[in-house]
């Protein structure tokens, strides 16, 4: 009876980290592009002097790498499960990647300031849509990658059922065989789509680009050691901008065998 109530208890934990983490990138979308429905947005009205307001939201980008990064590595994994279930390992890590980003957006700070601005309508709707692709791209990659593992759930409904664990297998399908990292590809495209471009998101955008290409380097490093054959893999596939018009070398493998 006890084990039954555990299981449910890491079930619902997981269930309620996803559905906090779903809320939270629905509220991205809304806070990157100064949509009416988000609180709080990327860009307005300077409340803090400028260099109070930079170093603010040079902290919370700050924050949330680190977290995002330590939480993800195998050795703090391995620490992390001595004092947390395994099962609930990937939904505590949704959870906290949810609530730093709910942080950040919560204290950003605006900085004021103009880069750039398209006025043409053909441009701000190229833009726009770029935009929502991004987001688009970023979603569908989850759901090629099994989006119900990544956060989480997959490990919490097995618990539930009483199966054990058994880790996916490394797979190419869809965008993935174009690049290495569609998902990132998408991430850019939300970042930098944009047809007003402010101080406040060059700085966003700057930061979490040089984020995404440090946990890329990380990422894969775990990546090989955990799939020998992600080494070939890597050698054949671009990391973020597909070769069109150009077959890959798994392809001319499989038309000459």
């Amino acid at each position: 009876m006890f084990d039954y109530f555990k299981r449910s208890s890491i079930f619902l934990y997981g269930v309620i980290s996803y559905l906090i983490f779903f809320a939270t990138f629905v509220y991205s979308i809304g806070f990157i592009a100064n949509l009416p429905f988000a609180p709080r947005t990327l860009d307005g009205e300077p409340r803090l002097p400028f260099w109070a307001a930079l170093g603010i939201d040079a902290l919370l980008l700050g924050i949330f790498a680190v977290q995002h990064s330590l939480m993800a590595r195998p050795a703090f994994k391995a620490w992390w499960t001595k004092w947390i279930p395994p099962e609930a390992e990937r939904s505590t890590y949704v959870l906290f990647s949810s609530l730093a980003l709910l942080m950040l957006y919560s204290f950003w700070q605006p900085l004021g300031g103009e880069i750039w601005t398209i006025e043409n309508r053909s441009g701000r709707l190229v833009l726009g849509a770029t935009f929502a692709f991004g987001w688009a791209l970023v979603f569908y990659s989850t759901l090629l990658i099994n989006h119900f593992d990544l956060f989480g759930l997959r490990q919490v409904w097995l618990n539930l059922l009483g199966k054990p664990y058994t880790s996916l297998q490394f797979k190419t399908p869809g965008a993935y065989k174009l690049v290495r990292h569609p998902l990132y590809l998408g991430w850019f495209l939300c970042f930098w789509a944009t047809p007003t471009m402010t101080a406040t998101h060059l700085l966003f955008a700057v930061m979490t680009s040089i984020y995404i290409l440090a946990a890329i380097q990380l990422e894969e490093r775990d990546l090989m050691r955990a799939h020998p054959e992600y080494a070939d893999y890597r050698r054949q596939v671009p990391m973020l901008l597909p070769r069109f018009g150009r077959r890959s070398k798994v392809e001319r493998e499989r038309e000459a065998a």
